[in-house]
């Protein structure tokens, strides 16, 4: 997995906070959101995180329906969970 392409950056994040740590995860997506993300559709302008029940989860994540999904499409501003490695996530450190 050497050659993995980044889908989508907070850059605006980057510029008004000073970010100290990054972590990486995955999200879990429904099917027409995965076509939609390949497609670069998606903004994180205005997302956040938040850790409920030791679980982590992106709210505010913008994926714009895809086109041919019809009623598959999901909501585009829905809560997703991140998928992280337990030994990675300390969420006790994150939650502080």
């Amino acid at each position: 997995m050497a050659n993995m392409k980044t889908i989508a950056q907070n850059k605006k994040a980057r510029h008004d906070y000073f970010v100290e740590e990054t972590y990486e995860a995955g999200i879990e997506l429904c099917g027409t959101e995965v076509k939609s993300l390949r497609a670069g559709r998606v903004n994180l302008k205005d997302s956040w995180c938040s850790i409920v029940d030791g679980e982590i989860f992106v709210n505010g994540m913008h994926i714009s329906p895809y086109e041919k999904g019809n009623i598959f499409n999901k909501d585009p501003l829905r809560e997703r969970k991140l998928l992280m490695h337990h030994a990675d996530t300390q969420l006790h450190r994150l939650a502080g």
